[in-house]
């Protein structure tokens, strides 16, 4: 039994196809099916059904990839522990980010974090917060930046900031023209929100008390982007909270409609999440840094309290 071996099986297992499965090993198909066939005859067992189409796994066959999964990432230490004991920070690291926080974290940090560790290569992607655990746990993602407290056993995290909600109420709202708001002011029914997925906009509906089923409101806008809601909010269709970061590139017409909360200011917690394995922590740790010493000067919010990103059932 071989790494390798483990290694096609488990891509194998992901992509439900031998074909596709060496294409994303770099592997020709044959060598691929024969040491994976080389496998199951040294354990006199069948890991993978392949009369079913798309091919599945057998009993067996699962318990095996959940195993393969633990050695295959072990096998990744050994290469963290060299790069650690020679004080290498390098090498590709994938990371992912959710889409509210993506557009306004990265340019803060990505230059800063580039020319002082030139030897890591980045991939980043734009992920909502499922997409996310699940290319984590499957080895897919290194570490990603997202809302916490996700409670999930698999996921580590490490708080980077805590970012203050902030609503944004247009001149003739009825709420335009007060100053600090109370949370209690807030009634679900006039908030434009994100689509649903994006967990910015489970924690808005987390601090809505209010929050009913949309089911007899005459209409109900939801918009995939930030910058769209506070289009609709200028038309006149409602109010909306944003994330405090995406307050700062405003306008001074913008910046008028702001309204902060009275302390405790709700806010998110912001964290960089990888897996329990904990690979490549030289490079989770460095990045942790970096963000946290630039983040220490945009958010001076000290009295918050965390609303939850994880949707209320």
């Amino acid at each position: 039994m071989t790494i390798t071996q483990l290694y096609y099986v488990l891509a194998v297992a992901e992509h439900q196809n031998f074909t596709k499965a060496a294409e994303k090993c770099f592997v020709t198909q044959p060598t691929l099916s024969m040491q994976i066939q080389k496998l199951e005859d040294e354990l006199d067992i069948l890991i993978f059904d392949r009369s079913k189409k798309p091919i599945e796994l057998t009993d067996v066959g699962r318990k095996i990839v959940t195993q393969a999964k633990n050695i295959v990432n072990e096998s990744y230490r050994i290469q963290d522990i060299v790069d650690q004991q020679k004080g290498f920070i390098g090498g590709e690291f994938k990371l992912g980010i959710i889409p509210t926080i993506m557009p306004t974290l990265l340019p803060m940090f990505l230059k800063t974090f580039i020319k002082k560790y030139p030897k890591i290569k980045l991939k980043i992607e734009e992920l909502n917060t499922e997409e996310i655990i699940n290319r984590i746990n499957e080895g897919h993602l290194d570490a990603a930046i997202a809302a916490t407290p996700l409670e999930n056993e698999n996921i580590k995290e490490r708080v980077l900031y805590f970012e203050p909600f902030v609503a944004y109420i247009p001149k003739g709202h009825k709420m335009h023209t007060m100053g600090k708001i109370k949370v209690d002011d807030l009634v679900i029914e006039d908030m434009l929100l994100l689509e649903d997925g994006h967990c910015f906009r489970d924690g808005v509906i987390n601090l809505c008390k209010a929050f009913k089923n949309h089911e007899d409101d005459k209409f109900q806008l939801e918009s995939g982007s930030i910058e769209t809601l506070i289009k609709l909010s200028n038309e006149g269709l409602g109010m909306t909270l944003l994330p405090y970061l995406h307050t700062l590139d405003l306008n001074n017409t913008a910046k008028e409609n702001l309204h902060y909360f009275e302390e405790p200011s709700p806010a998110r917690e912001v964290s960089i999440i990888y897996h329990k394995s904990e690979l490549k922590m030289q490079i989770i740790e460095a990045m942790q840094t970096v963000i946290s010493g630039i983040i220490r000067g945009a958010i001076k919010f000290q009295d918050v309290k965390i609303i939850s990103p994880l949707p209320k059932k």
